[in-house]
């Protein structure tokens, strides 16, 4: 397996941010909002302009269908392909994703990703600007070999190896205390610290006094802090506590860094190498990279990039309770807990184990659907009841309309697109 590092960019005084994080590491207007919520989708002038738009590109679209509709590529990845037609999708609807966002260059999009009762029926990419762990690297001509940013899907990915360290009892279960993991930061105990556990960091709601809702250029933002400190680790447990444990969700890329920290403990081996042996190995994921902070340490909760063919394989994953092409790589047990609702997240949305879960309307009836969602525009829809996993990238780093593509693809083109019997 080919496995490369990146180093994240260090952050600067001023022009563009360099973070790589969902709900942090860029510009946001006054009064904050949470990153991964779908900004501006339920305001009435985006879906205006939204409609707007639509209607503009229904002629592009009619005419590009044929050439979008035929089946996605072998390339022996370990994808069964099929047209999405034979998977019970109206091909109108799907290949004329490609025309919609051809035509639609403000949006950005670098690649959509559609799988139906497990086989991949749709794949489309785009050329546009992109970052790379948060640097500008200029125009990318995408492709299903290119690699891109997850962001903060990375949180969805982790929590998934977490399972997996418990069920093979390095972790004793979600409940373990955080401390005793770590005997070198004893010093920094408190009988309020001790209370944290593995399940306080997977829910967002250690209650450390933490805040990267402002801008990643600001040096008060909490995750330019802990990245920047010598020891991350150590920056983050010495925090006061803001809230007793459990009790308030507070979005903490610093949690997701110390679950990964805690499966590295528990494994005897680094973060990286626990997750390309129980889950990218298992999953047939050969070409990954991480952002790393400077001491080394890969990126849990915001540093991971894969192609986005494999970033599905995780969706599917996550769709099949835990089973990859008849294998059981993940415990059935763990994918139901962690896309259970544990808190209530940001704006309408509830928060599993690093899953946000949400619903749609599609002809008159809700849709229900877990989603890994990360900055710039990231998305991974897991749609039980439909059978059907969404992949989005995007590059809309530098915008607070972080919804518009995912939302566009997902509740435009696909839900619609599912012939019901």
């Amino acid at each position: 397996m080919h496995t490369q590092t990146l180093q994240a960019c260090r952050p600067r005084e001023s022009g563009d941010p360099c973070g790589v994080d969902t709900a942090h590491r860029r510009p946001r207007s006054r009064g904050g909002g949470m990153g991964p919520r779908f900004r501006g989708g339920d305001k009435p002038r985006v879906a205006s302009w939204i409609a707007t738009i639509a209607l503009a590109l229904l002629p592009a679209l009619a005419t590009a269908q044929e050439k979008d509709c035929g089946k996605p590529a072998e390339r022996n990845d370990g994808w069964r392909v099929a047209s999405p037609a034979e998977q019970g999708l109206n091909p109108a609807l799907i290949c004329a994703i490609g025309a919609r966002f051809e035509g639609w260059k403000d949006a950005n999009a670098h690649s959509v990703v559609v799988v139906r009762k497990g086989v991949l029926v749709y794949e489309r990419y785009f050329t546009g600007e992109d970052e790379r762990g948060g640097m500008p690297i200029g125009a990318v001509k995408f492709d299903a070999a290119t690699k891109h940013d997850l962001r903060s899907i990375s949180k969805s990915a982790t929590a998934l190896v977490v399972g997996i360290a418990i069920e093979r009892g390095w972790i004793k279960d979600v409940d373990a205390p955080v401390f005793p993991f770590f005997p070198e930061y004893a010093d920094l105990k408190t009988a309020e610290k001790e209370r944290i556990t593995l399940r306080h960091l997977l829910t967002m709601s250690p209650g450390f006094a933490w805040n990267e809702m402002i801008p990643y250029t600001n040096p008060a933002n909490s995750d330019r802090q802990m990245y920047l400190a010598p020891n991350p680790l150590r920056h983050l447990l010495a925090l006061p506590l803001a809230a007793p444990p459990g009790r308030d969700y507070t979005y903490n890329s610093g949690a997701t860094a110390l679950m990964g920290a805690i499966v590295a403990k528990a494994a005897g081996k680094p973060f990286d190498a626990v997750v390309k042996e129980t889950l990218f190995e298992p999953l047939g994921i050969e070409d990954a990279e991480w952002v790393r902070y400077p001491n080394g340490t890969p990126v849990a909760g915001w540093g991971l990039r894969l192609r986005p063919r494999d970033l599905a394989k995780i969706g599917q994953l996550v769709l099949a309770k835990g089973a990859w092409n008849g294998k059981q790589i993940v415990p059935a047990s763990w994918i139901a807990e962690a896309t259970a609702p544990h808190m209530n997240g940001e704006g309408i949305y509830f928060y599993g184990y690093q899953y946000w879960l949400g619903r749609s309307l599609v002809g008159g009836r809700p849709v229900e659907w877990a989603a890994g969602f990360g900055w710039g525009g990231q998305r991974l829809f897991v749609v039980p009841g439909e059978d059907l996993v969404v992949v989005v990238h995007a590059g809309l780093y530098h915008t607070m309309n972080q919804s518009i593509v995912g939302a566009t693809v997902l509740n435009r083109h696909v839900l619609p697109a599912i012939v019901k019997p």
